[in-house]
């Protein structure tokens, strides 16, 4: 069968565009694989190895062909058991219309009029309950959608799934793409390996472009429309693409690795707020990710409430080419499942990972999506607008980043006079608590469909958002109520200058209230990149009433933007990590801070780039408000977090603008 994909694009319906075709195989590749198929209908990797060399398609076209013509003659089986079912279940109304006649004439033995539906005799609700399981199997419905067919006075081992299906809608919400998609069907899977394999050709002519499709790393729109005639999309969708190239200090097989398993996620988490592999089409070849197809959903984020996440729904295709360099490349699937909701696409994006010596590769990345962000509050927009919130400088930064935090991670060598650090093992284990601390905080504070964010007051940019979370059984969280509070703002100070002071335990007194205005002293200490401020620290208040609690710090800033986070710890705990011990059991509830540009800026030589003018600023805290979770969540402590999130802006304001203005 010869299967044509969505171009994966929609145009405005007055222009009747012609769909783009993908490729069609050819008469003779059709009868070649018909004729095997005849003596193999379950070729293996082998054999479609083989058929794919002496065809001229890919190894994977050649699976899905045959799984496609098995899905056929499954097919044709079932149209032929339909029609017996047809016949058998038209047999079996005229048997209930006589069923119904006698009931008509029945009358009840204890009043003398008709007799009541629950009053039926035995072979009447099975009739029933036959006839809804034929119409099931035949239309397709669920015995759950004929509720007059099913046994109310009988105890015939069925359930009434109505509430049931009632209750996941309002655990997951109906807007929550991530949780409500399922897995492709059968029909689909040929369509989306030909989309992926076209996707892959675009992006790699994309990534591998000069003038005139890229200048200065932007897209020319106009000449991507003429190198690939696709749709523009549909309309209140804004088009934004960039694409950006490093080195980083990672072999181009653990990069690989990475991106095509469950790490990348927290890998980047900064920038992905969730994901879920949906299924695995293809696991590779040859023991590695080559030729590996992913079908995936994932929601990217901004650290901040007031930005709309970003859902996709996406396959992710891997391939190594002739010349040894790797692609991943993801493009979305929306117009196999067509949702009101969407208001982000995927076009093909990813990365290309060339190898380089010394354990280093080169990366280059390209993203490109259609985007509705008209709801982007108006503080983040010049951010959004510029691509550099969502766009491919973000990404390689924080993959640029992450590369040296992992670099560090292995390194056994303990600084000279760190009295607390004594073996690998303790700063192993010190690192990992942190790595867990970062990606709960970046989780947690920007405007996933997962979370509730509630506005509790309305004085403009400045609004405190709050949510509640009840912990149970997780060993990484203490048990009971959490109340998470976040609010974001602007100011005019760069964003280093704010990343410097927030970091620096010297000056935490000025705007941590908890310190009670008490010394901050640093106990232990691990760098984790080239940058100073990227850093775990161990930190202790000489206030005498947290004697028993240490901080656990991690800062960390790249080109796009810049975090601290941190969390109490007790000391206890802490002494376990030190020794080695495992870092997963121990409750955290990380705060902190992230420090975003406001937008690109002129620097001093008139040249373009981020983080020279102003900041914005989240801050968002996590308090254990009751430890019972089945506790209601007081006022009371609604508006002390909301008071204690004020003061800590105020304060930070007040610190920042001062320094700032002593600094002219």
């Amino acid at each position: 069968m010869e299967m044509e994909a969505p171009s994966g694009d929609d145009q405005d319906p007055s222009q009747h565009p012609k769909r783009k075709r993908y490729h069609r195989h050819t008469q003779r590749q059709i009868q070649e694989m018909e004729a095997f198929f005849k003596e193999c209908p379950h070729p293996d990797d082998k054999q479609r190895k083989e058929l794919s060399r002496e065809l001229g398609l890919e190894p994977l076209q050649v699976k899905f062909w045959f799984q496609n013509k098995r899905t056929q003659m499954k097919a044709q089986h079932e149209r032929h058991e339909n029609q017996i079912l047809k016949a058998e279940n038209q047999k079996l109304r005229a048997e209930n219309n006589r069923y119904k006649e006698a009931l008509g004439n029945a009358t009840c033995p204890n009043c003398g009029g008709p007799a009541a539906l629950g009053e039926m005799s035995f072979d009447e609700q099975h009739l029933r309950i036959e006839n809804a399981r034929i119409a099931a199997k035949y239309v397709g419905k669920p015995l759950s959608s004929f509720p007059h067919l099913t046994p109310r006075s009988l105890d015939l081992g069925f359930t009434n799934l109505g509430t049931q299906s009632g209750f996941v809608g309002e655990m997951y919400g109906g807007c929550d793409l991530i949780r409500s998609i399922s897995g492709p069907s059968e029909a689909d899977k040929p369509m989306i390996v030909e989309l992926a394999v076209a996707a892959m050709e675009e992006f790699l002519r994309m990534a591998q472009a000069g003038d005139p499709l890229w200048t200065d790393q932007v897209l020319n729109e106009d000449e991507y429309l003429r190198t690939f005639p696709r749709g523009i999309g549909p309309l209140g969708l804004r088009s934004e693409a960039s694409r950006e190239s490093t080195v980083v200090i990672m072999n181009h097989v653990n990069l690989v690795e990475i991106l095509m398993d469950n790490q990348w996620s927290s890998v980047f988490c900064g920038i992905v707020s969730r994901a879920m592999t949906i299924e695995v089409l293809s696991t590779g070849v040859a023991g590695n990710y080559n030729g590996a197809l992913q079908v995936m959903t994932a929601e990217f984020q901004v650290p901040s409430p007031l930005v709309p996440t970003r859902e996709n729904y996406f396959v992710r295709y891997c391939k190594q080419h002739s010349d040894g360099t790797w692609a991943v490349v993801d493009v979305s699937l929306d117009n196999l499942r067509p949702s009101p909701t969407s208001k982000c696409r995927r076009r093909p994006s990813g990365c290309l990972i060339q190898e380089l010596p010394n354990g280093y590769s080169k990366v280059i990345w390209v993203e490109h999506v259609e985007v509705d962000d008209r709801s982007v509050h108006n503080i983040y927009k010049p951010l959004v607008n510029s691509g550099l919130a969502f766009g491919a400088k973000r990404w390689v930064a924080t993959l640029d980043r992450q590369c040296e935090r992992l670099a560090s991670s292995m390194a056994n060598n303990i600084p000279a006079g760190d009295l607390l650090i004594t073996s690998p093992e303790g700063r192993k284990s010190m690192l990992k608590l942190a790595e867990r601390m970062v990606t709960s905080f970046c989780t947690g504070v920007g405007a996933s469909t997962a979370h509730a964010w509630t506005t509790l007051s309305a004085t403009g940019s400045d609004d405190v958002r709050v949510m509640t979370r009840k912990s149970m059984d997780d060993p990484g969280r203490p048990p009971g109520i959490v109340l998470s509070a976040a609010t974001s703002f602007w100011i005019p100070v760069p964003p280093r200058r704010i990343f410097d002071f927030l970091r620096d335990e010297n000056s935490r007194s000025e705007w941590d209230i908890l310190s009670n205005g008490g010394l901050v002293q640093e106990m232990a200490h691990i760098a984790n990149g080239r940058d100073p401020g990227n850093c775990v620290s161990l930190l202790r208040s000489a206030n005498s009433s947290q004697s028993n609690m240490l901080v656990l710090q991690e800062s960390c800033t790249d080109s796009t933007g810049s975090y601290v986070i941190y969390a109490p710890v007790d000391i206890v705990a802490m002494n376990m990590v030190l020794s080695g011990g495992d870092p997963d059991y121990v409750a955290l509830l990380p705060s902190g801070f992230a420090i975003l540009p406001d937008g690109p800026g002129l620097n001093g030589g008139g040249i373009l780039e981020v983080g020279s003018g102003g900041s914005l600023l989240t801050v968002a805290f996590q308090i254990l408000v009751d430890s019972v979770p089945t506790a209601k969540l007081s006022l009371g402590s609604v508006a002390t977090v909301n008071s204690l999130i004020k003061c800590t802006v105020e304060r930070i304001k007040a610190a920042v603008m001062t320094d700032n203005a002593s600094c002219r």
